[in-house]
């Protein structure tokens, strides 16, 4: 067993893990951070995307271990105050989700793309969420959602 000690979601977490543990499955299994849903454990689908120190990654593909001392942020994370994140009302408002399954890791890459490019095209919107797979959708809606956000996340930041 490791000792390993993150910051999720605001909250510091110090835990015993196997050293083997993935750290979607901790979020899950231990910290009870449901919202990273386990898609396809292969790092192919996306959707157990959280942001590990500022940064969209495949949880699937990162240890628990590897994870140590990072701040973590969940798609619960998004919305610490219940209110919700630009990203996540821009989804609901727009109908960039259909069974919601990759909803999760999308938004969380979608903010990261947004935070490294402010105002995408449709061209960059679907390049910087290629690593997501929605097998629902045809995308179009979800481009509109980042957009939309995009503009309002924007906004309030020269507020």
């Amino acid at each position: 067993m490791s000792r390993i000690s993150m910051r999720v979601d605001g909250v510091t977490y110090t835990d015993e893990v196997e050293p083997r543990t993935l750290l979607v499955h901790h979020l899950r299994e231990q910290l009870g951070k449901v919202g990273t849903v386990v898609g396809c454990d292969t790092s192919n689908c996306g959707a157990c995307t959280v942001h590990l120190d500022g940064e969209a990654v495949k949880s699937c593909t990162v240890l628990a271990v590897q994870a140590d001392g990072s701040d973590v942020t969940t798609i619960e994370g998004l919305a610490p105050d219940g209110a919700l994140h630009p990203m996540q009302k821009a989804f609901h408002e727009l109908h960039g989700l259909q069974c919601g399954y990759c909803t999760p890791g999308m938004i969380m890459a979608a903010v990261d793309l947004v935070a490294d490019n402010p105002d995408p095209s449709d061209d960059e919107v679907r390049e910087g969420i290629e690593g997501n797979l929605c097998r629902c959708t045809g995308y179009q809606n979800i481009v509109r959602a980042v957009q939309q956000a995009a503009r309002e996340m924007n906004t309030g930041a020269q507020a």
